[in-house]
């Protein structure tokens, strides 16, 4: 009797049945977890969307440094308010007042 109850256990029904379980959960792991995943994938797609992010941002200060180095190149307005402004330089012929304000002091 033990013998026709362990035939009937093993089955080829029940082996396939079991051998297709164990196959499921394996590819359910590997979809979820490890590399080439989904939740990798959700990553990558975020670290992308931040580095275009970066990209756009240094493309515009790309352009504003061009615009600046190629007003400094053409013009002497740019030059005369770059040393007014940064390095406190006058004209000949400009008065230079210094206005101080009491609640600063």
């Amino acid at each position: 009797m033990t013998e026709n109850s362990q035939s009937t256990w093993f089955t080829l029904p029940r082996v396939l049945f079991w051998v297709l379980v164990i196959c499921f959960f394996v590819l359910q792991l590997r979809l979820w977890i490890g590399e080439d995943s989904l939740a990798d994938i959700w990553r990558l797609k975020g670290e992308i969307e931040r580095q275009e992010q970066e990209n756009y941002l240094a493309a515009e200060r790309n352009k504003r440094l061009r615009a600046e180095v190629k007003n400094l190149k053409e013009g002497l307005d740019a030059v005369e308010e770059r040393a007014r402004t940064q390095l406190g330089m006058v004209k000949e012929d400009e008065t230079f007042f210094l206005i101080i304000d009491d609640d600063q002091q």
